[in-house]
């Protein structure tokens, strides 16, 4: 995971919780939400590292894309400055649908909430991808290097 500081805001959390309460929200305003993804990065007054000062807030920037089952697309923009794991994030956010607003909100979700609850319904797909790595083959020359037998 990589987060902006070592707060209990991260990149990871934004981005993950906004993609969850995002797609929510789309569902609320009948949105028909096929997949979406979402990624974060320090944003303006978060730094790469160290403590912030007390007059900087962190932020992340999230940037969401999407389809709905009926293949418009879906982007979900904005700055996140608080998320709780799952359940909420606050900042300034816009949803559009097909090219057309469907909110801008200043969070989504329930911060107040102490747990997140389980799914009630068919969920967006989750794509994760996994690069297999193979082993370099062995320098002429060299007895040591030669791969296990087994292997």
């Amino acid at each position: 995971m990589v987060g902006c500081q070592p707060s209990d805001l991260n990149s990871s959390t934004a981005a993950c919780t906004t993609g969850t309460t995002a797609t929510a929200a789309l569902k609320r305003q009948h949105v028909d939400v096929g997949w979406l993804s979402c990624t974060g990065g320090c944003g303006k007054g978060a730094s790469a590292g160290g403590t912030p000062s007390p007059t900087e807030t962190t932020v992340v920037s999230v940037h969401c894309q999407g389809e709905t089952k009926d293949r418009r697309k879906i982007v979900v923009a904005g700055v996140v400055t608080k998320a709780v794991d799952g359940a909420c994030v606050r900042g300034d956010l816009t949803g559009r649908v097909g090219g057309r607003q469907v909110f801008h909100v200043s969070g989504l979700g329930d911060c107040d909430a102490t747990a997140v609850p389980g799914p009630t319904h068919e969920q967006p797909t989750v794509t994760v991808t996994v690069t297999p790595t193979r082993a370099s083959p062995p320098r002429k020359g060299d007895p040591t290097c030669w791969p296990a037998r087994g292997k």
